[in-house]
């Protein structure tokens, strides 16, 4: 009798059990490969939070393990050297990048520099002359990783009586870019065709022109209000008062001008650069960075009108129209030079800048250590 008892017991809990694990698992069991994610959301091949959580990456490609977003701090400079991250920005925000960008942009290459000096920036473009001098006064801490701005400087005449270098004889040029590479460039140009140069800070007497520096909002408002007849701009700030007033016209292109020297390299303004600690530590989160930025400058150039506003809400360019102008004007020098090229389009380039004034990259020619993932 109470072995009868017994059984029955043990079969009672037996049922019982198997209930209770039925019940539960109609409530719990997902599809296969789903996660529940925060607040919801399923998590499987999108991404949540800018964190790709499932096992699709970008380009359609499928990995067995999740991949969490890198943050990066990214500093673009407004102007030229911005233009071709805007559409990166927009794709960043809308959670579409691999990485997790916070983009700043800045109006100072001095800002910039210290960002990155301390670690507030972890990428940044800037002027190559700039990039360069880091690279020395920070014993190898910045890197090279990316061309983007090839020759966007203009002379500008409120007048018709500047159409060679030859001309700017006897007269007073405003530049912006003082400690950077429209200062060198302009300098170079003038001295390679036998003019003697004084500036506020190197005066020389009876010089054949006088440069005086400013920055390139004052000298932009400056010559659009016709209060000033000749200076030296870029590319965006040149096409703006080229649309405001219309006595000025472009003079003389400084790219061709460079050019005619024939110094063997090209005259290269801008480049992305990475603290070499944050590269060392995320390899692949540069990977991404190049992909998403050789893409965003792409897109620019395919779709000018909505890089237009895109540059416009972004703070890089004032107006849209003058950015959509100004993209065209860009044309060939919005640029994405990455890999070997780097090294082979810049070290002629920091060689004329070195043999005329050795402080204009920081006082040597960068070695092969300034060029990410030399060799």
């Amino acid at each position: 009798m109470k072995k009868t008892l017994l059984l029955l017991l043990a079969a009672a809990l037996v049922l019982s059990l198997a209930a209770c694990g039925a019940g539960q698992s109609g409530k719990e069991t997902e599809a296969p490969g789903e996660t529940s994610a925060p607040g919801g959301e399923t998590a499987g091949s999108e991404t949540v939070n800018n964190e790709t959580t499932g096992s699709e990456t970008s380009g359609g490609e499928t990995s067995g393990t999740p991949e969490q977003a890198v943050p990066v701090n990214f500093a673009v400079l407004t102007g030229p050297t911005g233009m071709g991250a805007v559409k990166l920005m927009e794709s960043s925000d809308k959670g579409e990048t691999r990485n997790r960008y916070t983009v700043s942009a800045l109006a100072d290459n001095q800002q910039i520099q210290a960002g990155l000096i301390n670690g507030d920036f972890d990428i940044a473009a800037v002027a190559t002359n700039v990039a360069a001098a880091l690279y020395n006064k920070t014993q190898g801490q910045v890197q090279v990783v990316a061309l983007n701005t090839l020759g966007v400087l203009y002379i500008l005449e409120k007048g018709d009586t500047v159409h060679s270098v030859a001309d700017l004889k006897g007269k007073t040029v405003y530049s912006p870019g003082q400690g950077a590479n429209p200062e060198y460039a302009l300098k170079y140009i003038l001295t390679r065709n036998g003019l003697t140069v004084s500036t506020d800070q190197e005066p020389v007497e009876d010089a054949d022109v006088q440069i005086v520096f400013d920055d390139a909002g004052v000298i932009q408002t400056k010559m659009a209000a016709g209060e000033i007849d000749l200076a030296m701009l870029p590319v965006p700030a040149a096409t703006a008062v080229l649309i405001q007033n219309q006595e000025v016209r472009s003079a003389l292109d400084m790219t061709a001008e460079w050019d005619a020297l024939e110094t063997g390299g090209q005259l290269t303004m801008g480049c992305v650069v990475v603290r070499t600690e944050f590269a060392q530590e995320n390899p692949q989160a540069m990977e991404h960075f190049l992909a998403d930025y050789e893409a965003s400058i792409t897109a620019v150039k395919a779709d000018p009108e909505g890089a237009a506003a895109l540059c416009e809400s972004y703070g890089i360019v004032p107006k849209a129209p003058i950015a959509k102008k100004a993209i065209a004007d860009l044309g060939d020098s919005l640029t994405y030079v990455a890999g070997d090229s780097v090294r082979t389009t810049l070290e002629p380039y920091f060689q004329v800048l070195f043999d005329a004034n050795p402080a204009s990259i920081g006082g040597a020619m960068p070695d092969s250590g300034f060029y990410w993932n030399a060799g």
